[in-house]
């Protein structure tokens, strides 16, 4: 005969609460990805990234050609007071970052970046395409 056991769903989570992290919705903590928005706006890309929690002087944006890297540091801040004891904590603090390639090349000289409210906004102009240069053969 089978042995049947009785699972109540509450009980892992209460369980896991104190004893080990808990496993929300069956998936293990993994570090943020930083969410975007893009656009193309005539001659230009509009890029809306979230970095929450993270301080202007900390996100470094680069552009090479087409390709757009966008980093950011969060750091953590001492919050445990005297008496007490974290039993849990999902705020990621450390480093996050994103790479992306756009369908034609940047001109990084006109390129602005701008944050405001845990958002970065980036105004990637398109570099003017150069006419193709026939070359003579000598």
């Amino acid at each position: 005969m089978a042995n049947i056991t009785r699972l109540d769903p509450l009980d892992d989570l209460f369980r896991g609460f104190f004893v080990r992290p808990v496993d929300f919705n069956g998936t293990t903590q993994q570090p943020p990805s930083i969410k975007m928005d893009v656009k193309e706006q005539g001659d230009n890309y509009l890029v809306h990234a979230e970095l929450p929690g993270v301080k202007k002087e900390d996100i470094h944006v680069v552009v090479d050609g087409n390709q757009v890297s966008i980093s950011a540091e969060i750091k953590q801040e001492k919050e445990v007071r005297e008496g007490e004891r974290v039993l849990r904590s999902e705020r990621y603090f450390g480093k996050v970052s994103r790479s992306f390639q756009m369908g034609q090349e940047i001109d990084d000289a006109k390129a602005t970046a701008k944050f405001n409210e845990g958002v970065l906004e980036l105004t990637l102009p398109k570099r003017a395409a150069s006419p193709n240069k026939r070359l003579t053969v000598e």
